[in-house]
């Protein structure tokens, strides 16, 4: 009863919240009608359990990366939680493309609104669970000095963890030729947050989960998936994939018969052939 009591208080506030800090932004999918994640994901390891043990282990990981003076400024430039256009830079390079209201406004929209619809999942556990962060239980320092404004906040599951897995999501979908670059540049943004002490390797991997049973609810949405439709044909025009793949067909389709590794074919060739771009057994 205590905590079903707790939950319904817990969900009003995030609620309230969410309407206080923007109310330009309305989120796809009221937050009352999202997954529950406090339903969903189990407890953090506790403290004194032998689970803990790989957090310990990857906390001292993330102690020794500080020895890397670029890593660490990586992990600082990370912690960006405020300016979305900012943070979207850290993914220029995986994605290809600088992502702001100017340059990409519909990829832009796309992400605001997905981010204002899934950033909140994360409050009524965090709150429920009041998870001690790594820096406060070894009295430590944060080289992005975000102690003040962490301290007291529970670790569990990790804001930021959420947001970049979500995002990396997000951007796989409208260029899922660029998934590999994307998901690696999103893997490395959630080990930022070991490395500065804010979470806890735990944290970090509930919350690659719990991004996609966010990502998991967008796709419901048809307001998402109309948006996403635009923001995929902007990512097309903008880097010109359509006229990429425009040419590889018709160099296909003019071409005579090749082997499956591109070499030239004879008429006597056998085995599985490429003829006008389809694949044919000779």
């Amino acid at each position: 009863m205590k905590k079903k009591m707790f939950l319904a208080v817990a969900a009003m506030m995030a609620t309230m919240s969410v309407s206080a800090q923007d109310d330009t932004v309305q989120p796809y999918i009221p937050l009352d009608q999202m997954p529950h994640l406090i339903n969903i994901m189990p407890a953090p390891p506790a403290f004194e359990s032998p689970e803990f043990a790989n957090d310990v282990v990857r906390y001292a990981w993330g102690r020794q990366q500080r020895e890397d003076a670029e890593r660490v400024a990586l992990a600082i430039a990370d912690a960006e939680w405020e300016n979305l256009a900012k943070l979207f830079l850290q993914w220029k390079d995986a994605f290809g493309l600088e992502i702001n209201e100017t340059a990409t406004p519909q990829i832009y929209k796309l992400m605001v609104t997905a981010l204002a619809t899934t950033d909140p999942m994360r409050k009524e556990t965090k709150a429920f669970y009041n998870r001690q962060r790594p820096f406060e239980r070894f009295y430590d320092t944060m080289p992005s000095h975000e102690e003040d404004d962490l301290r007291g906040e529970g670790s569990y599951p990790s804001g930021h963890s959420l947001r970049g897995w979500t995002i990396s999501l997000l951007l796989a979908q409208i260029a899922p030729e660029r998934a590999d670059q994307v998901f690696a540049r999103g893997w490395d943004y959630c080990n930022s947050r070991v490395i500065l002490g804010a979470h806890w390797q735990s944290d970090v991997d509930a919350s690659r989960a719990a991004a996609s049973v966010g990502f998991c609810a967008l796709q419901s949405n048809e307001e998402f998936l109309a948006q996403m439709k635009m923001a995929q044909q902007e990512y097309k025009s903008l880097t010109g994939v359509n006229n990429i793949h425009a040419d590889n067909a018709h160099t296909q389709g003019t071409a005579s018969i090749y082997h499956i590794d591109g070499t030239p074919a004879t008429e006597h060739s056998r085995g599985v052939l490429i003829a006008d771009g389809v694949k044919r057994v000779k």
